[in-house]
């Protein structure tokens, strides 16, 4: 089957469109591990599926680091299969800014602070064990910590253990599939994922 293509200006249409969080919704499903993106992509918000683009790198990262048991192949939109195995894992997903840009640098610093305000909410009321933020300038921003560093960080996020993992975009290029995997397998591993 032939992946689905966007034009630029199909892609366009979704600026600005908000992406629902990927939470555990069912009697006995419990939130242990909730990835947070900087914000969604355009693709993302086409799709309506967090990390979509075919360059990201999130889901082989998974994958690979056997965080997930199975491929996921979201470019063209995530699969009700998909979904209720990442909510059986208990894993979330969710952005610190909600709406859709082609690139994070469009965000001010201001929506990025806000989001902040927005996720610790979100967190208090889901309660996940594990947050795992991807993207070290963003959460430097968000949160008010421009010396954080990646890694887990000295306080938690509403009760929860708070992590910094490396963003999986195709356009951070210090990072592999091998070296997200890594990451993500340890924040899943404190989460109790795995």
């Amino acid at each position: 089957m032939a992946r689905r293509t966007f034009s630029r200006a199909e892609l366009e249409s979704f600026r600005d469109a908000v992406v629902p969080d990927l939470l555990p919704n069912a009697p006995g499903q419990v939130l242990r591990l909730l990835f947070v993106g900087i914000n969604p992509g355009l693709w993302t918000a086409a799709t309506q599926t967090h990390f979509a683009h075919p360059g990201n790198r999130f889901y082989p990262a998974l994958l690979l680091g056997g965080v997930i048991a199975e491929r996921v192949d979201p470019a063209d939109g995530m699969t009700d299969a998909d979904r209720t195995m990442m909510r059986e894992r208990g894993i979330g997903i969710s952005n610190v800014v909600p709406r859709a840009t082609a690139k994070a640098s469009e965000l001010s610093a201001e929506e990025l602070r806000a989001g902040g305000v927005r996720l610790t909410e979100l967190v208090a009321r889901e309660r996940p064990r594990v947050v795992a933020i991807a993207g070290i300038t963003a959460y430097r921003t968000a949160f008010g910590r421009p010396r954080a560093v990646p890694g887990r960080q000295p306080e938690d996020l509403a009760g929860a253990e708070l992590w910094v993992v490396p963003n999986p975009s195709g356009l951070n290029a210090h990072e592999t599939v091998a070296s997200l995997a890594a990451a993500y397998r340890e924040v899943a591993v404190a989460a109790g994922v795995i």
